[in-house]
């Protein structure tokens, strides 16, 4: 068995910077055993994207390796192929049908409007201020569910990200499933929604057939697309506002119009929130030579992959006109985020609304950042408004 000494993706050094350290481990031990989550680690691209697409032998549904798994926690992202893909395919259709432009459109308006009402000069937290608010209306805009209280919701959002911990920090998982029973009464207030609604639940109750209309899968999964938006745009905002405000070059060349699409997707894969997710071995296997066990977990690290040399030249180094860029930012295969476009719409937003107003952010303190591995996101990020 490969083991390494223990490194903690909770550290602060980790937080504060996990790139050094997934360097190391892309050169020098790309599988390997990590005992205190009980899991073999994989970092190189091609390791994790053959992990997340060969569903048959690395499994995401606990119960193919006999884990019961409770009512609540039942969803889409539960299930692997063949089982998922009908309701897979409804949600993915029912998300293609929304309106990208006006979505867009409103998503730059909110912004400006958020903006334009900071005293200039004055500091403030971008994440507070912005990011919760800004990942609230998308999400409830999306889906076209009414705003939830926000900060009632930041704290359901906030117990689901540390239950993703529960193998590194497994006292999390009561407040973790708390939260996702929150999330699952939420939802069901959301169901059936009047005639003549728009937005994404409406759309799903129009095209879901018997074997799925009033499932507590749809309405476990639509609560958790609705999660999984907000949780994506805020981290996800936040961490490339922290870029655009300890780099003042970026936002100049973002807001050209030649580079926006590639300048976004590289954003992300330089340090986007999804930093890794496991998978069950459901029968023996190797990787890279290591013999994987049936039964045992398997945890791909993404944002290692990211910065793989053997895919990324200079990897370290943001190249806005990175083609092709193969990122793993919204994972791959069954389970990869259907609400991609949704979530670069939401950095697209943030440089039209910047760039439409003529400010730059500059940092006013330094950031602090969640204590969480699974999802990189900032906490605080103190800036100004400069313009």
């Amino acid at each position: 068995m490969t083991t390494i000494p223990l490194y903690d993706p909770l550290s602060p050094d980790m937080l504060r910077d996990p790139y050094p350290t997934y360097a190391r481990m892309l050169e020098e031990h790309p599988v390997h055993w990590h005992s205190g989550m009980r899991a073999w680690v994989v970092v190189r691209h091609a390791d994790c994207v053959r992990v997340l697409r060969e569903h048959r032998t690395f499994a995401r549904d606990p119960g193919r390796n006999g884990e019961k798994i409770p009512d609540f926690r039942q969803n889409v992202q539960m299930m692997d192929p063949p089982e998922q893909t009908p309701l897979r395919q409804l949600l993915v259709s029912a998300m293609r049908s929304q309106d990208k432009d006006r979505l867009f459109r409103e998503a730059v308006a909110f912004l400006r409007g958020r903006l334009t009402a900071q005293e200039s000069g004055e500091p403030f937290d971008w994440m507070a201020n912005l990011a919760a608010p800004f990942a609230l209306h998308m999400s409830a805009a999306l889906l076209g569910v009414p705003e939830p209280d926000e900060e009632a919701y930041a704290e359901i959002s906030h117990g689901i990200a540390l239950r993703m911990d529960a193998g590194l920090a497994p006292e999390n998982i009561p407040q973790g499933d708390a939260a996702r029973k929150r999330l699952n009464e939420l939802g069901e207030s959301w169901f059936p929604r009047p005639e003549g609604d728009t937005g994404l639940i409406a759309n799903l109750i129009r095209r879901a057939d018997k074997e799925f209309s009033g499932s507590h899968y749809i309405r476990n999964s639509a609560a958790m697309m609705f999660n999984a938006s907000y949780g994506t745009i805020f981290a996800m905002v936040g961490n490339a506002a922290y870029l655009l405000a300890t780099d003042p070059g970026l936002l100049p060349e973002l807001s050209r119009p030649s580079l926006v699409a590639t300048g976004v997707d590289e954003l992300i894969r330089y340090d986007g929130p999804a930093q890794g997710t496991s998978r069950i071995a459901v029968s023996d296997t190797t990787i890279e030579g290591t013999r994987i066990a049936a039964g045992d977990s398997v945890v791909t690290l993404l944002a290692a992959a990211n910065r793989d040399p053997r895919v990324f030249a200079d990897p370290d180094d943001i190249k806005l006109d990175r083609r092709p860029n193969p990122h793993l930012g919204f994972g791959s295969g069954p389970h990869a985020c259907f609400g991609s476009e949704f979530g670069k719409l939401s950095i697209t937003a943030v440089i039209n609304a910047l760039s439409d107003e003529g400010m730059r952010l500059r940092l006013a303190a330094e950031p602090t950042r969640r204590t969480t591995a699974t999802v990189r996101s900032l906490d605080t990020l103190p800036v100004h408004l400069d313009q």
